[in-house]
C-alpha cells in the first residue's frame, strides 16, 4: 500500500497556527498515552507492462505454506470501490483460495461488520495498513477494531521526510503505540517504501538506519515490501548489482524481526510494479534467506485487471518451491 501525502507538514502548520511546539505536543501526548498524527494518501507507481513468466523456485522444493499467504486488499481497491463491488470481489479473493487478507480501510463498514462478512466467506483478516495516531482515543480505536476482526498485526504503512527530527520523533512514537498494542496482544510493525534507503539526511545517513536505530525490537517489527527494498537498493546505488542480496542484507542487518513480506514483483525494462512472475525478482532467493509468518501479495497498479492480479498472484505463490 502506496501513501504520500504531507501528513507531517500539516501537523507543523496546524501546530504553528496554535503556537504550539510540535516535539513538546508530541511528549506531552505520549506522556499522557497518546500520539502525534501523521497522515496519508494515495500515491501510485505508473502502470506496468505484463512480461513473459518465470519458473518460481526448485523443481521439487517445498511450497511457502497456503496457510501464511495473504493479500493487500490495496491492490483490489478499485474493484472494491466500484465493478464489481466489495462483497463480489472479495468472494472472489476467497474462491481463488486466500485464507487471509491485509486490511486497507473499511469502505463504509464497521469493524464488526466485516468481521461477520469474512467469516461468512471464510477469509481472516489478519493484518490491516493503518497510519499511527493523532490522538489515545484514535489509537484506542484502531486496537479495538483490530481485536475486533481478529487480527494479529498493525501495520504503519507510509512516512516520508527529510528531516531528522521527524524520523526520531515517528520512531518514537511508535514504539509508545508499539507497547499498547502489545498490551492488547497485537504486533506493531513498519512497512517500507525505496525512500527510506534513498534519502540523505545528513553525513550519509538515511531514514532506514534511523528507523531501525530507533525502534524497539522488543515492539516493534519490519514488513519488508520486497518491490521496494529491491527499489531501494537499485535506485541508491547499493543494490543495483545483486537488488536480491541488498534485500537480504536489510533483512538481516535490522535488530527488528521480519515476520512479514509484501510480494510484488518489479519490471525489469521500467521499474515499474508487475504481476507476480512476470518480472525480475527472484522471490525464490529471498525466502530461501528468510522466512516470514506472511506472505502478503500485492501490486498497486495491477496489469489488467484487480482480480486477474490477484489471482495470478496467489497461483504464483502457491507454485514457488523456494524450500
Amino acid at each position: 500500500m502506496c501513501y504520500g501525502n504531507d501528513g507531517h507538514g500539516a501537523l507543523r502548520r496546524s501546530l504553528a497556527a496554535r503556537g504550539i511546539d510540535r516535539r513538546r505536543f508530541l511528549l506531552a501526548s505520549m506522556a499522557a498515552g497518546g500520539a502525534v498524527a501523521f497522515g496519508a494518501g494515495a500515491a501510485v507507481p505508473a502502470h506496468a507492462d505484463a512480461r513473459p513468466g518465470r519458473q518460481p523456485g526448485r523443481p521439487g522444493g517445498r511450497p511457502v505454506p497456503p496457510g501464511l499467504i495473504s493479500i493487500q486488499l490495496y491492490t483490489v481497491r478499485e474493484a472494491l470501490g466500484g465493478e464489481p463491488g466489495f462483497d463480489a470481489t472479495l468472494r472472489a479473493i476467497a474462491e481463488f483460495g486466500y485464507p487471509k487478507v491485509e486490511q486497507a480501510g473499511y469502505y463504509g463498514r464497521t469493524a464488526q461488520q466485516l468481521k461477520a462478512f469474512y467469516d461468512e466467506i471464510g477469509v481472516s483478516c489478519t493484518s490491516s495498513h493503518d497510519g499511527i495516531s493523532g490522538s489515545r482515543q484514535e489509537l484506542d480505536q484502531k486496537i479495538e477494531n483490530a481485536l475486533t476482526l481478529g487480527q494479529s498485526f498493525i501495520v504503519v504503512p507510509y512516512l516520508n521526510s527529510d528531516d531528522l527530527d521527524d524520523w526520531k520523533m515517528w520512531a518514537e512514537q511508535m514504539n509508545a503505540e508499539a507497547e499498547v498494542a502489545r498490551s492488547a496482544g497485537l504486533r506493531y510493525g513498519y512497512h517500507n517504501h525505496a525512500h527510506e534507503f534513498t534519502i540523505d539526511l545528513g553525513g550519509g545517513r538515511t531514514p532506514w538506519e534511523v528507523l531501525t536505530e530507533e525502534f524497539d525490537p522488543k515492539l516493534v517489527h519490519l514488513e519488508i515490501d520486497i518491490y521496494w527494498a529491491v527499489t531501494g537498493g537499485i535506485n541508491s546505488g547499493d543494490g543495483v548489482d545483486d537488488p536480491e542480496g541488498f534485500t537480504l542484507d536489510v533483512i538481516r542487518r535490522a535488530p527488528q524481526k521480519v515476520l512479514q513480506y509484501h510480494v510484488k514483483d518489479r519490471d525489469p525494462a521500467t521499474g515499474d510494479m508487475a504481476d507476480l512472475g512476470t518480472g525480475h525478482i527472484d522471490f525464490a532467493r529471498i525466502f530461501r534467506g528468510h522466512r516470514v509468518l506472511e506472505y502478503i501479495m500485492e501490486n498497486d497498479t495491477p496489469d489488467v485487471t484487480p482480480l486477474q492480479t490477484a489471482q495470478v498472484g496467489y497461483d504464483y505463490l502457491r507454485a514457488i518451491r523456494p524450500w
